[in-house]
């Protein structure tokens, strides 16, 4: 019996093809889900970090609102900052963030701090020296929150969005009214 040597070849070819397809196929794929996997837990961190300085910065108010009713205020705003666990995820900010996000991360924990120090200083939510650090920290909050949305693929929202004159609350005040930026 004769082997059809151009069949034998065909079929060889047809086969390598079909086999070389599907593994091109599963390398992308994988490679899709790999982008997206790193992108959510990206996003995850990116929201962890936002909703533990906003649980920061809860506390911060709620001991400025009461400056007196603690005896040591420099040890209250320190805890403040280890209870919402701060310290840890900007670490992970700086390990897993792109520079622009790590940078407004960082950035908005400076401002933290400032709020954290005039706090334990004795400012009371109701004077200037509290807005005078409060209103600059919800910038920044709103400056990381507009890099993580660049990076995310959408743009930064204009305060008129929500039908605020500005992000960070200066302009209605009852504190800062006229003076604000």
């Amino acid at each position: 019996m004769a082997i059809e040597w151009t069949t034998l070849v065909a079929t060889g070819s047809g086969a390598v093809i079909a086999l070389a397809g599907t593994l091109l196929n599963d390398h992308l794929r994988d490679r899709r889900e790999s982008r997206r996997s790193g992108r959510t837990r990206a996003r995850d961190l990116y929201v962890e970090f936002i909703v533990a300085a906003g649980a920061c910065h809860t506390r911060l108010r709620r001991i400025a609102q009461e400056p007196g009713g603690r005896p040591d205020l420099d040890a209250a705003t320190r805890e403040a900052l280890v209870e919402a666990g701060i310290h840890e995820i900007r670490e992970r900010l700086f390990i897993d963030a792109s520079e622009n996000v790590a940078a407004a991360g960082q950035a908005l924990y400076e401002r933290l701090r400032d709020l954290r120090r005039a706090v334990a200083e004795g400012a009371s939510w109701s004077s200037r020296d509290f807005h005078d650090v409060y209103h600059p920290y919800l910038d920044t909050a709103w400056g990381y929150r507009a890099a993580v949305r660049k990076e995310l693929g959408s743009v930064p929202f204009e305060p008129s969005v929500f039908g605020w004159v500005t992000l960070n609350g200066a302009a209605t005040c009852p504190v800062c009214g006229s003076n604000a930026v």
